[in-house]
């Protein structure tokens, strides 16, 4: 289990800002994508774009796993704004690799409706097995500085 630093999409904070996506009120996912997706932050932006998704096995669904939205809150210490949500967490019952960690807005609908916001990097491919987490950075999914 690892901490990941989310990166955005352009067109998810973009949707962010132009209130297109409710923080504490929408529902999240996050899916899995093997090494055959590369983000394009500049370009990806609904959820048809996220390709080579894992398929359904060894304790992964297909469509992924839904968040819940932790917490919207604004720290004085650090002077930050922080979006978070609950860490995602599989029961995988055989090896699963993935790449990738792909957050969108999930309206239920058709795939090309669902924003893409942010995805997680390990840096490598990840092979997992039996309890497995992803930890979100601390500070959480977006965070913002007042100055």
């Amino acid at each position: 289990m690892a901490t990941y630093t989310p990166h955005w999409y352009g067109n998810g904070l973009l949707n962010v800002f132009k209130g297109n996506i409710d923080m504490d009120g929408d529902t999240f996912k996050v899916t899995l994508h093997g090494s055959g997706y590369t983000p394009l932050q500049d370009t990806d932006d609904y959820y048809n774009d996220a390709t080579n998704e894992l398929s359904t096995a060894n304790g992964y669904t297909s469509g992924g796993a839904t968040l819940t939205v932790a917490s919207l809150t604004y720290d004085t210490a650090t002077h930050q704004v922080r979006w978070d949500v609950s860490d995602p967490s599989w029961t995988f019952t055989g090896a699963q690799t993935w790449r990738y960690a792909v957050l969108r807005k999930a309206r239920g609908g058709a795939s090309s409706a669902d924003e893409l916001l942010a995805y997680l990097d390990p840096g490598a491919s990840v092979t997992a097995s039996g309890s497995y987490s992803i930890t979100i950075n601390a500070a959480g999914l977006l965070y913002g500085v007042v100055s």
